[in-house]
Formats: C-alpha cells, structure tokens, sequence
C-alpha cells in the first residue's frame, strides 16, 4: 500500500523577484512588477496572498494575530525549473520581532501537507476529535486551540511542491520530478525559508524548525544547508515522530535492526489490548517497556545475530519469550524466523477477532475487509483522518484566511511519493538515507543549536526505539544534554490525542524559553 511510505518516506534554487517591503503585521506580497513568473507560452503568472487578523484567547489573555495566506515562487538555478510555494503564516501582533521566536513548520511523507500539523494541534485552529484522536461523524468541525504553539512561537506552515495548493511551473510531470527528491526539496525550502526572513524582516529572531515524520528528515537535512548555503544559525529543532536514519526502519533481508527497535512498541500494543500474561499486564506501561528495551539488547540481539546457528533449546526460549511479549502465536514467530515486519504484526495481532491495529496508532482498530490478504488493507488510525482533515482545511483556507483557489489541496499526494527521487540523499550512492551525521554536524558546528524529540510508544510507522538508537549512535559526546527525547502515550500524530498534545505543549514551550535563552 503507497500509505505505508508516504508517511516514512522523506544551492542551486535562487529567487529572481526583488525582496519585499516590511508593513505592521507580518509578511506583504511583492508589488506588481515582482511577482511574474513567465510560463513557456508567455503567460505570467502573480503570486497570490491573503491576509487576515483574528483574535485567541490563550491562558485566560485575549491575543491578536494576523494570518497570511499565500505563495512564493521559485526559480531553479541550475535547470529554470519554477514552482509556487505556498504557506500560511502566523504572528502575534504587537510583538518585537527581533525577540519573537519564528518557526518553520513541515509534515512528511514525502507528498504530506503541513495540515496534519496545522489543523492537529500546533495551528490557532484545531480540528475537533475524540480524546483518543479519533474522527467524530461528518461533517468535519474545527474550534480554536487554546494549546496554539502561537503561544510562544510565530508559525508558518509550509507545503512543499506537490503538497497542498502548491505546484511546479508548468504542473507537469517532467516539472514535477525536479522537486521531487531528498536534496531537491531541502533546497527548495530552503529558499523559501531565505526568502520568507528577508521579506518579513525576521533575519534577527529567534528561529526554529519543526518536522513530524519525513519532516524530521526534511529538517534535519536543512539544519546544516542552512548554515552553509545561507548562513542561518537555528536555536532549535522539534521533531516529532522522527526517522534520521532509515535503517533503523526499513525491513530488509539483510537488516535484522528494525526488528529489534519495532519489537517494544509490539510489546506496548500487546499491553494496550490487554492481551499479555497477567504478571505482564499488570506493570506499569513504562516498566514493562524498560524490561523489553533490555530483553532486546541482551537477548534477542544475539539471537538474531545468530541466524541459523540458534540451538534447539535457544529456539524454544526465544518462541516462549516473544510469544510473552506480543501474544503472537509461536508458530507464526517461528515460521518468520523471529523477524515480525509491522505489517505482519498489525495483521496478526488481532486476527482471530477478524481485526487489524493500525500502523499509525497501534491503539487502533478495524474490520479487515480482506483477511486472506497478507498485508493490511487500510491503515485505521490514518485512512479514517482523510476526510475530516481534507475537509476542514478547503474550508479553514477558504472561509477563514480568504485564500481562494480552484487547484485540489494535496493532503496526501501518492505521485510524489512514488516519484521521489532517493538517491540525491544516499552516501556514496548506496546503502540507506541517514540525516543523523548531518545534524549531529550542525550541533557541533552551532553549539547553541538545541533538539527536542517526540515520539509515540504506540507508533509503528517511526517507533521510539528507532529514535533512541539514532540518538545513542550520533557520538554527542559532551554535547548530548543538547537533544531532549521525550515518550508520549500516543501514536504517530502525538498531538491528536488530548492528554498527550497538553504534555506536548508544556514540554515544547519549556524547551523554546531554555533555546531561546541561551
């Protein structure tokens, strides 16, 4: 299924338009004559920009912003490849920008729009779920967020080419594929992020960059070109459900890694269910978490080192103990070698009730509408979000922040992610994507750069164990109190759940006041 990567999966761009003139209020559009950009037939084209001013209140404080809607165009240096960016931008009113933190703010997939972040908690606006973070009945309601990370940050969300309303110059395929691709789309935004400080005058505040899945790849990879390309020093970086290093969670016959840093959140899923030994059921979640995070390093590590070689009795230990912790049936562990993919346990898991556990949120469930099928059919914790997210953002766009458009919001775009180009992010044109040596560069190169890390026990698309590994295998040194990991009791989209977004809030606003002062 194309969902099963769009959500992992993740200096030669130069602006030819003249810098924008600053007004009270944020960002203004180019005048007339520059903001064309000239199509091959001869027609040009304007950039178009909506603003707005609205009014939240947030810890009992009445607070006024604007809100711009709008796009920026792009130039290709090396080939003229064009496209228009599109974003939307918040900022407090009233405030000093050269104190005011500004925050860039990026999904994943590749081909994911910023509106799971926008609209899921970190916007002004927030779509209203469940508790848990499930779809209500249609049609789709959004209500203002008092938990805005407008609190302490400007926001502005940005959509990448092929996400959102934004497009190539001409949208063709050929077009397309040039943005498309691990180098191509860090230099892309990072011209827009060049542009966007320049014509909004926010070269002196605070900056930071925000990702959530393939986002923390984007923005990982952005943490060192932005420095080398355009000298821009971050304070900070948020990643939320992280992938660095795909290694660690790409099944592959000859890695036996993402085995081992899946295998807690099987445990934890287990758990959620009820459906472990009651001398297992009854720890405390972190607990029985500790425990398999150690039973995987001294254990289950040098069994699968072992391969073959595993004696008899070492094979019936290793079935009893992964039987304990994941109630998968021996006889299927065995008959996959001790290596359980997501898709297997997700399948499996919940199989006799004729049920699958979702990938995103192993938390939760739906009828499998095809049980002889080997792998999932749907993703119940993601497919069931497409339309009230889709939904509330044509409309949000639309009737709050007066951005008009007849081309499709892109929320999830399958063309990109099939098309996307991995090889321009491979070391020595082999092996796996891996942005953790480029961060972990930048923290030494910007010794005040700081890193906040979320993950989700219940996440099967980027497990935390995946993150911790990362952390553990970047060689910090003395600098490792500068990456913060937390553990939330949620799945992928962490602020989708209530509990799990109001902790999420306080924890990020401490870190920004901790990078923000130093």
């Amino acid at each position: 299924m194309w969902y099963s990567t769009l959500i992992l999966s993740s200096s030669f761009y130069l602006l030819t338009l003249p810098l924008w003139a600053e007004e009270k209020g944020g960002v203004q559009p180019a005048t007339e004559g520059e903001k064309k950009v000239v199509k091959g037939e001869g027609k040009e084209e304007k950039e178009k920009c909506s603003k707005t001013t609205h009014t939240i209140t947030i810890g009992g404080k009445k607070l006024h912003y604007s809100a711009v809607a709008g796009e920026i165009f792009l130039s290709r240096e090396k080939d003229g490849a064009k496209g228009r960016l599109c974003y939307v931008a918040y900022e407090l009113e009233n405030k000093q920008k050269r104190e005011r933190p500004l925050s860039f703010v990026f999904n994943g997939g590749p081909g994911a729009a910023s509106v799971w972040l926008h609209l899921g908690g970190l916007g002004p606006k927030r779509i209203v779920l469940t508790d848990e973070g499930r779809a209500l009945p249609p049609p789709v309601r959004y209500k203002e967020n008092p938990l805005t990370w407008l609190a302490f940050t400007d926001l502005v969300f940005v959509d990448p080419i092929g996400t959102g309303f934004s497009r190539s110059i001409p949208d063709d395929e050929q077009t397309r594929k040039k943005f498309f691709g691990v180098q191509q789309d860090i230099e892309s935004v990072a011209q827009f992020i060049r542009v966007y400080l320049t014509r909004s005058n926010r070269w002196t505040s605070p900056q930071f960059l925000i990702g959530e899945s393939y986002g923390t790849t984007r923005v990982s990879g952005l943490t060192g070109y932005l420095h080398q390309r355009y000298g821009i020093a971050l304070n900070g970086v948020i990643l939320i459900s992280p992938v660095l290093d795909f290694d660690t969670v790409s099944f592959h016959p000859s890695n036996d890694l993402p085995y081992l840093l899946f295998f807690p959140t099987y445990a934890a899923t287990a758990w959620y269910h009820g459906l472990l030994p009651s001398t297992l059921q009854q720890k405390q979640l972190t607990q029985l978490l500790d425990e398999v995070e150690a039973f995987c390093i001294t254990t289950y590590t040098v069994a699968l080192a072992k391969g073959e070689n595993l004696l008899e009795e070492e094979r019936k230990k290793l079935l009893h103990e992964m039987n304990n912790y994941t109630s998968l049936p021996e006889d299927l562990i065995s008959h996959y070698n001790f290596r359980i993919s997501w898709s297997e346990f997700t399948k499996n898991l919940l199989k006799d009730k004729g049920q699958i556990v979702g990938r995103m949120d192993t938390t939760m469930v739906g009828i499998e509408p095809n049980p002889s099928q080997l792998q999932p059919t749907y993703d119940p914790a993601l497919d069931r979000l497409f339309g009230p997210f889709s939904s509330a953002m044509n409309a949000y766009v639309r009737e709050e922040l007066k951005f008009e458009s007849d081309v499709a919001y892109e929320f999830l775009n399958e063309e990109v992610n099939r098309a996307w180009d991995w090889s321009t992010g491979l070391t020595k044109e082999q092996g796996f994507i891996d942005v953790s040596h480029t961060l972990r560069e930048a923290i030494a190169v910007n010794e005040n750069l700081k890193v906040f890390i979320a993950s989700g026990c219940y996440d099967l698309a980027t497990p935390y164990c995946a993150a911790k590994h990362t952390v553990n295998h970047m060689w910090l040194g003395e600098q490792r109190p500068q990456v913060m990991v937390k553990l939330y009791q949620a799945g992928h989209m962490i602020f989708t759940h209530g509990e799990a977004l109001q902790k999420l809030f306080k924890d990020v606003e401490d870190f920004y006041k901790g990078a923000v002062r130093n």
